[in-house]
């Protein structure tokens, strides 16, 4: 009985000693097929990993991966910084608030936290410092709004949560607008909080004109086109998810060629490069993960904890809540990826027999496991802002517990009103 846990217990030391999750959760797996349980054997094992790697819903992580790789180089990245500045430049902390509705509006076309919060380490952070920020503050805002892009669709982590779930990548997709859109208002508004204390000034002496905010749209108007058309040609039927990532990728480098001027066909190989370099770490966690559910899946770990937590707990809200502090304290010491990836295939099978709706549990998952990119030590997100910005741990720490805190309290606030993450994809049917 207590063999079977042998490569669960190895699995989580390998990852603590630093060796990458991916590695660790492929290890710990195929130590149990091979030396455990041998009935179901190593060749149905790495069947079903390639059988799980060619679905479509897998194909659509490189693809829209792509797509954030073609906004920045096609120049619409750039044209949505300045429309989000005369919206907002004007309020105290305005390139801080411009940081948080950019990290919004990308969100609908990159869906990576990792590749917003990298792109405006390099764009908006070296302009918060001229304007009188600090170089923490300016990291922490940018970790925080970078966690958004994984909410608002196509977020990635939302694809890997419906693929291993079995849900639908278009429902889920839906359910996370209204989710990112509370978490842009809570970030934005302490934002102001703290820039009003700090003295934190606007990047606009005045607030933008009706003319000048129309011409900005105007601008950017090719990338607010290209997020409605996924979601109206998603929503109609017109094409798949995946489907759609290849037409607005290709849209993007039109935009780029012809519109923008800012993209040649000799960029193409530096593109795919980038894209490839950021899919290859995603997809061998995600073989990792699907490796390490055949264990669990196989061993009826899932099961086994199920029927211990259940006489801990007595009904569906104990359970979420325990469920999510348990998620929280391993967020201290995994990234978010990693945390959504193991405890999704352990914690779903029990919420299912609580009868909590799939998307609801999903959604919850996704923004607990963003917030993991925030902590030390492990955190993705926080890392990628530390370096960029030659930022140290203990300052940047400081800044981000306010930013933890209000996440935390919409990760409450959805426990409470879980119908308020199914309404919108109610109203739309």
């Amino acid at each position: 009985m207590l063999l079977k846990f042998i490569p669960f217990i190895i699995t989580f030391v390998l990852i603590f000693l630093n060796v990458p999750v991916a590695i660790s959760m492929i290890a710990g797996s195929f130590l149990y097929f091979t030396f455990i349980d041998t009935s179901f054997g190593l060749t149905n094992v790495i069947q079903g990993l390639v059988s799980a790697n060619m679905s479509n819903e897998l194909l659509t992580i490189p693809y829209f991966i792509i797509v954030g790789v073609v906004m920045n180089y096609a120049g619409i990245t750039k044209r949505l910084m300045h429309f989000c500045e005369t919206l907002v430049g004007h309020r105290s902390g305005g390139l801080a608030q411009v940081n948080v509705l950019l990290s919004t509006l990308n969100g609908g076309i990159c869906g990576s936290s990792i590749a917003d919060a990298a792109m405006q380490c390099k764009i908006l952070v070296p302009e918060m410092e001229k304007n009188g920020y600090s170089t923490e503050f300016s990291a922490a805002v940018t970790a925080a709004s970078g966690l958004i892009s994984p909410m608002i669709p196509p977020g990635n982590n939302m694809i890997l949560y419906a693929v291993m779930t079995g849900c639908s990548v278009t429902q889920m997709f839906f359910c996370g607008y209204l989710p990112g859109l509370l978490m842009c208002v809570a970030e934005m508004l302490l934002v102001s909080i703290i820039s009003h204390r700090r003295g934190y000034r606007p990047s606009r002496a005045t607030r933008a004109g009706l003319v000048e905010v129309l011409t900005a749209f105007l601008h950017s108007a090719w990338a607010i086109l290209i997020a409605s058309v996924l979601i109206i040609g998603v929503r109609f039927g017109l094409f798949t998810i995946t489907e759609g990532a290849v037409v607005i990728i290709w849209m993007g480098i039109a935009v780029g060629c012809l519109v923008y001027h800012e993209f040649s066909i000799r960029d193409l190989p530096r593109l795919f490069m980038d894209a490839f370099r950021e899919t290859s770490s995603i997809m061998l966690m995600t073989v990792g993960a699907l490796s390490f559910g055949m264990y669990l899946s196989w061993a009826r770990i899932p099961q086994t904890i199920a029927a211990a937590i259940m006489t801990i707990v007595s009904s569906p809200t104990q359970f979420l809540i325990l469920a999510m502090l348990l998620v929280l304290l391993f967020g201290m010491l995994l990234n978010g990826a990693s945390l959504l990836l193991i405890f999704t295939p352990l914690l779903w099978p029990i919420a299912q027999a609580y009868g909590i709706n799939v998307y609801v549990f999903g959604i919850l998952m996704v923004l607990n496991a963003s917030i993991g990119a925030l902590t030390p030590p492990v955190g993705g997100v926080m890392y990628v802002c530390l370096k960029l910005t030659n930022t140290s741990m203990a300052r940047f720490t400081r800044e981000i517990l306010p930013f933890i805190f209000v996440l935390a309290l919409l990760l409450i606030f959805f426990m409470v009103f879980p119908e308020s993450i199914l309404w919108l994809p109610r109203l739309i049917g």
